[in-house]
């Protein structure tokens, strides 16, 4: 039997400059109050509440649905299409909302409940933001299709502190770091290293090119699908899919590899595994597993394919390109994504800025050189 909350049987508290007992409940969302008088134990007051809530209207039976058939409800009729977006929103709620919040209707699921209960579990802050954003979407839905009133999303009041805040910063390779690693990596996931921190490709991104997507005359490439186990997909955005400009040096260094490739059919994968006979490119799991060899080989922090992305980013700060220009290189829908959350300086600009801020504050000049005298 599932043991009743303080938000639907009440509470007493004791007001202790009257000395005397108050009863709390709440009713349609609002808190209400009585005065019960003087006992001498919490459980008589107690029993004194429970006789005047019975004579309370008691409430209708909820009509809205328990959180698991609303979740077989979104998965029909609002659940993303796209496989690695699914898999990701399908993980949230089978290991986190179904378990707890399944057997509740939605308007069980209320702000500090969720609040106390993410607080419990043992999770990254990110990860807690996740939880609480499946909940959001299932707030909503069941608004939208008229389940529950249209009104404030509750979950909007649920707080998740650090959520915004990394447990580890991102990292980015310098100029020389990078000629180091690529130096320990076979091909073709040597290129694949050339191609993704030039181009700033998501590794979903970079192994489902075809030789198709490349105009070899006009030095270009066309992004437009990413693959995640195997499976085939659109990008991760409508703003992902682009034509990006090739640099002669990258056109020549995929060039080298066509020619080298047994698959070079304008059909073909780009990267395609000849233990799969040309059907699927290389694996995500073993291209990490091979930067990862080549990191280490290379006496260098390991590090996830997704570094490559960042370090495309600080690249482009180090070379001097706009902030506005990063934006769309690096296809982000939101340029405070491309402010916030990719890129750190790996290279000595910072030093360099502060020598100069230095230099005008101890000699009025900041070229290094001495201030002229006037006398």
């Amino acid at each position: 039997m599932r043991r009743e909350s303080k938000s639907t049987t009440g509470s007493v508290v004791k007001d202790k400059r009257s000395q005397t007992w108050q009863y709390f409940w709440w009713t349609d969302g609002r808190r209400h109050s009585k005065t019960l008088g003087r006992f001498s134990t919490k459980t008589a007051a107690w029993n004194t509440a429970q006789v005047f809530r019975a004579k309370l209207p008691q409430p209708q039976p909820s009509s809205a649905p328990t959180v698991a058939a609303l979740v077989e409800h979104y998965r029909a009729e609002r659940m993303p299409t796209r496989y690695s977006t699914r898999r990701g929103y399908e993980s949230w709620l089978k290991c986190h909302v179904l378990p707890r919040w399944g057997a509740h209707v939605i308007t069980d699921v209320q702000p500090r409940d969720v609040e106390l209960w993410l607080v419990s579990l043992p999770l990254a802050p990110k990860s807690k933001a996740e939880v609480r954003a499946s909940l959001g979407r299932l707030w909503d839905f069941a608004m939208w299709s008229g389940n529950v009133p249209v009104q404030r999303n509750p979950m909007s009041l649920v707080t998740v502190r650090g959520a915004s805040k990394r447990l580890r910063q991102p990292r980015s390779l310098t100029a020389k770091e990078f000629q180091q690693f690529i130096v320990q990596l076979r091909e073709p996931f040597r290129t694949v290293a050339v191609v993704s921190v030039s181009l700033g490709l998501r590794i979903s991104e970079c192994l489902a090119l075809k030789w198709s997507d490349i105009d070899w005359l006009n030095g270009a490439l066309l992004v437009q699908r990413g693959i995640v186990i195997g499976r085939v997909d659109e990008t991760k955005t409508e703003g992902s899919r682009r034509s990006l400009t090739l640099a002669p040096q990258i056109l020549a260094v995929l060039k080298a590899w066509k020619m080298s490739t047994q698959f070079g059919s304008p059909n073909d994968w780009v990267f395609a595994s000849p233990s799969q006979l040309g059907r699927l490119p290389w694996s995500y799991p073993w291209t990490w597993k091979m930067f990862q060899d080549a990191a280490l080989a290379a006496k260098l922090e390991t590090f996830g394919t997704h570094t490559l992305r960042h370090t495309y980013r600080s690249w482009l700060d180090a070379v001097g390109t706009t902030i506005a220009v990063q934006q769309k290189l690096m296809r982000h829908a939101d340029i405070r994504t491309t402010m916030n959350v990719y890129g750190t300086v790996v290279t000595d600009e910072m030093s360099t800025a502060s020598g100069k801020v230095a230099r005008l504050v101890v000699n009025g000049t900041g070229d290094g050189t001495e201030p002229s005298s006037s006398h």
